[in-house]
């Protein structure tokens, strides 16, 4: 029976068989040392030629990151982990072609188009699998929190007929004889089950943004993580933003230890404090250092990097102008909304808010940003027949990543990254 490359220690004194990739190799006149890997880790094999004389002389020329399978006695020994496989069956499966073209254990870095370009073996590096076995934990930890919260997961159409947001950011797809969008976000629909009766609502899926960005911070198509809750306010979504953050940073600290100390983190924050910043105190902050902000404008880059200085915190931006967010957030007054923003630094993570409730308001809404009503029947029709007030969020899973790992470019907690110049591999 297989057994995990980190779980040979546990069969000391037993035969197993491990099957993975040849990590290094040393081959001497009747012996061969193979440092094997796989997901859980690395062992050594030793291989006497005695026991394998068949393959042993092709074993002094295999190539690195060939796939092997071996099975013998797991022994304890002076190698670094402290035990070993005496093997006794030996067999290449597949042989790695040479050289290749991008190192998985050298010490030489490579630059990200060149990993990128060859992403099968980039994701063999140790340090890289551990990205997104950070990642599998943050979002189990996710969904476990919405089912013990009373969420119900749902899955929305990916091909809609309108924008979500409104603008031209949208990736046109035909649709038969009619021009249909990938969507930018489940917003309408999340909304939707709300006036379903529903109550709570997530999704983890797929969402598309046709910006002609190209940053360290920002994809195309990602993993976004929704939520939509009635009978709530901007109040409540923000604590339940902050309690999904607080619990998978928590997650991630105990089941993730060795892959945190792959990737550096040695002393991983656990007390963030998620202050709140008001959008007029921002500004003000923004232009007692120098960077002017006119009071209704959007806040730039330098203003936030200005805003976030000195603050290694998460925190949110309160009470922005009704102006700067979309036609579904609720008014707090006539200048400001219910909406807000989840900072780390300068870097914006999330946005969510207090969402209209009001048909009438929702209607007057949408012909202020210049959008079609006609478009957005089918939603604005769920408002007709009795819709609770709501509230919810959007964070992307891959920006939460790359914050809580503080990783430099969001295409390190991506697989395979689509951005504005990239769609293979």
């Amino acid at each position: 029976m297989r057994v995990l490359a980190a779980e040979v220690k546990n069969h000391l004194n037993t035969e197993v068989e491990v099957k993975g990739w040849v990590q290094a190799i040393r081959t001497g006149g009747s012996i061969a040392f193979i440092d094997l890997r796989d997901v859980s880790g690395h062992v050594q094999c030793v291989v006497a030629k005695k026991e394998n004389a068949s393959i042993f002389e092709e074993l002094r020329t295999l190539s690195r990151e060939s796939v092997i399978e071996a099975k013998g006695k797991a022994v304890e020994s002076q190698a670094k982990q402290g035990y070993e496989i005496q093997v006794n069956k030996f067999k290449i499966l597949n042989k790695s072609l040479a050289p290749l073209p991008l190192g998985v254990v050298d010490m030489v870095d490579s630059d990200i188009e060149t990993r990128l370009e060859n992403r099968f073996l980039d994701l063999r590096k140790p340090k890289i699998l551990s990205i997104f076995k950070v990642q599998d934990t943050i979002s189990r930890a996710v969904r476990q929190y919405f089912h013990q919260n009373g969420f119900i997961e749902v899955r929305t159409p990916k091909i809609v007929a309108a924008a979500t947001e409104g603008g031209t950011e949208l990736f046109p797809v035909k649709y038969f004889d009619r021009s249909a969008y990938l969507s930018q976000s489940p917003q309408l629909y999340k909304e939707i089950m709300m006036s379903a009766g529903f109550d709570r609502v997530f999704e983890i899926a797929p969402a598309f943004r046709a910006e002609e960005h190209n940053t360290t911070r920002h994809l195309n198509e990602f993993t976004s993580i929704d939520i939509e809750m009635s009978f709530v306010d901007d109040e409540e979504a923000m604590r339940v933003l902050e309690e999904v953050i607080k619990v998978s940073s928590k997650m991630v600290i105990e089941e993730n230890s060795k892959e945190l100390e792959l990737l550096g983190i040695t002393s991983p924050k656990t007390d963030y404090s998620f202050k709140k910043i008001s959008y007029a105190e921002c500004v003000k902050i923004a232009n007692d250092k120098g960077i002017k902000v006119d009071d209704g404008e959007d806040l730039s880059t330098p203003a936030l990097k200005a805003i976030g200085e000195g603050l290694n915190e998460f925190y949110f931006i309160t009470r922005w102008p009704r102006k700067l967010k979309p036609f579904y957030v609720q008014p707090f007054d006539e200048k400001y909304s219910r909406g807000f923003d989840l900072q780390f630094g300068e870097v914006e993570i999330t946005s969510g808010a207090q969402r209209v409730h009001n048909p009438e308001i929702l209607i007057k809404n949408l012909e202020a940003k210049g959008l079609n009503v006609e478009s957005f029947e089918f939603y604005i029709k769920a408002f007709q027949y009795g819709m609770p007030p709501h509230a919810g969020w959007a964070i992307g899973l891959e920006r939460l990543t790359m914050v809580l790992l503080n990783l430099q470019n969001i295409r390190e907690a991506t697989l395979f990254p689509r951005d504005r110049t990239r769609i293979t591999p």
